[in-house]
């Protein structure tokens, strides 16, 4: 009796395995016909007088240059093995990255992420035949993180472009890309969530998976079951620095959008209202007499902008903008950056319990000069300061965001700040407990500050604040 329940329970372990193995994928076609339209990204980058050695801090091989892409795309203060010592010298040195790339169009455009190849000095393309290219940049967007590059050749086999829209939440995907240097190194997994929102990223509604990506899959392709890419890997949230299944791509239709505008004139135009925003928590919902949470609360209106010419007032909560449902606050940026500009839509907002249609004339987006760069111009940059901080003011709405705070914007870091783990898009709060209240204050507490000592810098990263350490140095 026991050997004929053994035989029996030994029938149905094969038999539900047979069938498990027949429900999962087979990605072993899509390995060998999407694997050579990806491809390898190499660049070395000089970095200013921020490395007291004079010598690289990633240099030694592929697990290092991840390493450094690992410290600069993540924001992990300090770097390893750099002395620190009172009166090191100060030095131009070189750093190296590694990531990876996928081919659009056979004569030699890739795309990848613009923090890849922004302020790169050499950009070296590897193809999937072992052929290397030098690459030119025709344009970046930090907003997306998307960069188009080009190299000199013809006859690439090139990707086929999936609709992102079409995408369901548990569906099969699979990257392919360099983790570690690991040329065409292929992971799968399924698709966590759509539309994710992160921040500081206000552009991009992510796709959330949870294949592993690590440092040096930045800019390679995620792929659906037929072979098509739907996403650019970009982002992973992980306290180690490896994958621990939470990863993010940019949405292959919003990076097509911006390489076609960056090819046509190596810059991206947006759509632009002039708003602060905020989500509508269950609280503030009662008390605009709303029935759900759906929409984007107005915090506040830019004068003279778009919004405040169309009628938009603080208070009102929008939930349509040219026929779209905002369904977060999230939604809105989005959806507005994709509108062109000039272009008059419909906007129907709540306001004091009642639904009511405006009008609005959509505005373009004011940008930054070191916001986008064509290969042609290059960034119109200023002088950073003595610590490597190239700095500017928060507007109204981003101190909105900050609750009333004053702050300084970081556009570029370059030496110490850089090598302290200071990156663009940091907010600098306070210089040891003294708040930053302008620029001209901040630089005349730099410059009022003597060689080898220490600041500590208060900084807003995302959600957070933490103290980073910077040593001045020269004049």
């Amino acid at each position: 009796m026991i050997k004929k329940l053994i035989a029996v329970s030994a029938m149905y372990f094969v038999f539900a395995g047979n069938v498990f193995a027949k429900d999962l994928p087979d990605f072993t076609e899509l390995a060998e016909k999407q694997g050579p339209t990806v491809v390898n990204i190499s660049t070395t980058q000089t970095v200013h007088g921020g490395n007291q050695s004079g010598i690289s801090p990633f240099s030694g091989g592929p697990d290092d240059e991840a390493l450094g892409e690992l410290f600069r795309r993540f924001g992990i203060p300090g770097v390893p093995g750099m002395p620190d010592g009172p009166g090191a010298p100060q030095q131009d040195y070189k750093t190296q990255a590694l990531g990876s790339g996928f081919v659009i169009s056979s004569d030699g455009y890739i795309l990848t992420n613009a923090h890849m190849v922004n302020n790169a000095d050499e950009i070296i393309v590897k193809l999937f035949d072992k052929r290397e290219f030098k690459a030119k940049v025709i344009g970046i967007d930090r907003r997306t993180d998307v960069a188009l590059v080009k190299i000199d050749a013809t006859g690439l086999p090139k990707v086929t472009v999936g609709d992102p829209n079409v995408l369901k939440v548990g569906e099969w995907v699979a990257a392919i890309g360099s983790p570690f240097g690991l040329e065409n190194t292929m992971t799968a997994g399924i698709v966590s969530a759509k539309g994710r929102a992160l921040p500081q990223e206000n552009f991009v509604p992510f796709i959330q998976t949870d294949a592993a990506i690590n440092p040096g899959n930045s800019g390679g392709p995620l792929f659906n079951l037929k072979g098509e890419v739907v996403g650019i890997n970009s982002q992973i949230f992980s306290r180690s620095g490896g994958s621990v299944g939470l990863s993010f791509a940019i949405p292959i239709d919003v990076a097509i959008d911006v390489s076609n505008q960056l090819k046509a004139s190596g810059k991206v135009t947006r759509g632009w209202l002039g708003i602060g925003i905020q989500e509508i928590t269950k609280e503030l919902a009662e008390s605009f007499g709303m029935k759900n949470t759906n929409g984007a609360l107005v915090a506040g209106v830019e004068k003279g902008s778009p919004a405040e010419k169309g009628g938009l007032e603080a208070g009102d909560v929008i939930t349509k903008f040219d026929g779209k449902a905002i369904l977060t606050s999230s939604d809105l940026p989005h959806v507005v950056g994709a509108t062109k500009p000039g272009k008059e839509v419909p906007v129907e907002v709540l306001r004091k319990g009642a639904t009511r249609t405006l009008n609005l004339a959509v505005g373009l987006m004011p940008t930054d000069k070191d916001e986008t760069a064509s290969a042609a111009n290059g960034p119109a940059r200023a002088e950073p300061n003595r610590i490597g901080l190239l700095l500017k003011e928060l507007t109204p709405q981003q101190k909105k965001k900050l609750n009333g705070k004053s702050g300084l914007l970081v556009i570029d870091a370059q030496g110490a700040a850089a090598q302290a783990g200071i990156r663009r898009g940091d907010v600098i709060l306070g210089v040891n407990n003294t708040d930053v209240q302008s620029l001209e204050q901040f630089n005349k507490l730099i410059t009022a500050t003597p060689s080898g000592k220490t600041l500590a810098l208060l900084v807003q990263r995302g959600e957070s604040t933490i103290y980073v350490p910077v040593k001045v140095s020269g004049k």
